[in-house]
């Protein structure tokens, strides 16, 4: 079970065709009806993930943001990767184990993220209800990188640094996606994955690169690249040990 080759039959299955197609269709509503200063509602507030301090945290968002996406590349190249590595294990699973296993990586992304989401912002928190004039300048570089020079160097601004970083929105199915791609290294380590289209890795030594890249980037800025690196690990370690526990009986057919 280290290589698999899909038919033509099995390219398009059930699931992923669906997910393809809502996150298609989301995609639109974000950039028609929901988005922008002139939309009808701000989809981004709504359903998009925000960390339990913020006033704009709903529980559904836990699910939504999984279909929500920032721009077109977003879509892409989680789409690209989902039907990629998605496709196949529902192939191999059907499709509703394949669902139960992408929607249970999006939400261990998800809490994953938010427990990350917590500690910074309870910091942040705590440094600003401490904070003096003399630490403005650096409270508001650490915390407003993005908008250094367009704030004043002031308590309000200070107030304002703190209110956007709660208010931050995290979307994307990237979570779910690196779950899967976990799965299918762990099921077919041996499998090439061609790199830019022309540079052959086994799966197995793509998703521990992967992971472990992530790790590095998610510790060394883990407030500054606008990247849940802590949701894409969260949602690859549920789908490891999904995996390996619906097959701890049949390791015989692994590696």
């Amino acid at each position: 079970m280290q290589e698999f080759r899909p038919t033509r039959f099995q390219i398009l299955p059930l699931v992923i065709k669906n997910l393809l197609i809502i996150n298609g269709l989301v995609f639109l509503a974000q950039n028609t009806i929901g988005g922008g200063e002139n939309a009808m509602f701000n989809m981004d507030n709504l359903f998009a993930l925000h960390t339990f301090q913020s006033q704009l945290f709903k529980p559904w968002q836990l699910v939504t943001h999984i279909f929500m996406h920032g721009d077109f590349g977003h879509l892409f190249s989680n789409m690209f990767a989902l039907w990629m590595f998605g496709s196949i294990l529902e192939n191999v699973w059907g499709p509703k184990r394949f669902l139960i296993f992408y929607m249970s990586c999006g939400l261990g992304a998800a809490l994953c993220h938010m427990g990350v989401l917590y500690y910074e912002s309870e910091q942040m928190i705590r440094e600003y209800s401490t904070l003096t004039e003399a630490g403005l300048r650096e409270f508001i570089v650490k915390y407003g990188t993005n908008i250094v020079g367009r704030i004043p160097i002031t308590l309000d601004g200070a107030k304002d640094i703190v209110i956007l970083n709660l208010n931050e929105a995290t979307l994307g199915a990237s979570g779910a996606v690196f779950g899967c791609l976990a799965a299918f290294g762990y099921l077919f380590p041996n499998t090439l994955i061609y790199l830019y289209f022309f540079i052959p890795l086994k799966a197995k030594w793509f998703v521990i690169g992967y992971a472990l890249i992530e790790l590095f980037a998610g510790i060394r800025n883990s407030a500054g690249d606008n990247i849940a690196h802590f949701a894409h690990l969260g949602g690859a370690l549920v789908g490891i040990i999904l995996v390996y526990t619906w097959n701890k009986k049949n390791r015989r057919t692994f590696y």
